[in-house]
């Protein structure tokens, strides 16, 4: 995701154990593992590679992310009282704040903090998992490096908090599916510029 290791390289188990300190078998069950989840290619004879990915598959993630998200916002609506709303308002507050300050990070740390409230509150914990699971091939470290997406998130989480001010959880189901989905688009885009070295496409071999 990050492009440390572009489309088409082939990865060198030997450096990863080195690195990480580790024997072969677990790099090689690490590395088994990302190749089940579309990451990298088992060549025979040859060894892993890292797969191609595209803005597409990036959009497809949050999709998926976006579904999950709005249900769980749907179920967490009856469970906000005034008092958890006042919480969630103090803290897109401070997301506001700090996208207006430039400050990326915080912003990104904020807004993940704003999601955490919300799934704890719906109490589905299969549902969160299933979450989870997904958000991790996107990892939220990430977002910052988006053009455009701190200023995107606080300006959608209006409209979550005025589904949960309203007690109307579709709505709430429907503004945190098109926050969640912006955001897969702002990504997407971005990892799709000529200048991205993870959206390159894979060399041949």
């Amino acid at each position: 995701m990050s492009g440390q290791l572009r489309p088409g390289t082939f990865i060198r188990q030997d450096r990863i154990a080195e690195e990480l300190q580790l024997s072969g078998t677990p790099v090689r069950e690490g590395l088994m593992a990302l190749r089940g989840e579309g990451f990298v290619v088992l060549k025979p004879r040859r060894g892993f590679v890292v797969a191609p990915l595209s803005g597409r598959d990036i959009h497809d993630l949050f999709v998926a992310q976006a579904l999950l998200a709005g249900e769980l916002a749907a179920r967490a609506t009856d469970e906000l009282d005034p008092a958890a709303i006042a919480s969630l308002e103090e803290i897109d507050g401070d997301v506001n704040r700090a996208a207006a300050n430039g400050d990326v990070a915080e912003v990104e740390r904020l807004n993940h903090e704003f999601h955490r409230f919300i799934n704890l509150r719906a109490d589905s914990a299969r549902l969160s998992w299933m979450l989870s699971v997904s958000v991790r091939f996107a990892p939220r470290r990430f977002y910052a490096t988006i053009p455009g997406w701190a200023e995107a998130s606080a300006r959608d989480h209006e409209a979550v908090l005025s589904a949960f001010r309203a007690g109307d959880a579709e709505a709430a189901r429907t503004a945190m599916r098109t926050h969640v989905e912006h955001a897969g688009v702002l990504l997407a885009q971005h990892f799709d510029r000529p200048d991205n070295p993870a959206g390159t496409a894979p060399t041949s071999g």
